[in-house]
């Protein structure tokens, strides 16, 4: 398999219906999860969803499906597992 960013080409989906529900297929691994954000790793990359009232819905790892519930505002991937700490700032990494 090519590599492209340090990934290997494995398939990935994201569904977002209405900014309110979202199917994620390629997740690998929950790191963080709460009301306003929820930090994946996916076959893609760190992968960090912001927003308002957040609720996992279903979740199989076994077969890398996830759904959430609530109001979206952001999608982020990073390729870095250190790009989320150097966005949040000294105070961030302090609280993380």
């Amino acid at each position: 398999m090519e590599e492209k960013n340090g990934f290997k080409n494995r398939s990935q989906n994201i569904i977002l219906e209405n900014r309110e529900k979202m199917s994620i297929s390629g997740v690998e691994h929950v790191k963080s999860y709460n009301d306003d954000m929820i930090v994946l790793v996916t076959v893609q990359g760190n992968l960090t969803i912001r927003g308002e009232g957040l609720d996992i819905k279903k979740l199989n790892l076994e077969d890398g499906n996830l759904s959430i519930e609530g109001y979206i505002t952001s999608i982020v991937y990073s390729e870095k597992e250190d790009n989320l700490s150097k966005g949040l700032g000294f105070l961030g990494k302090m609280f993380k």
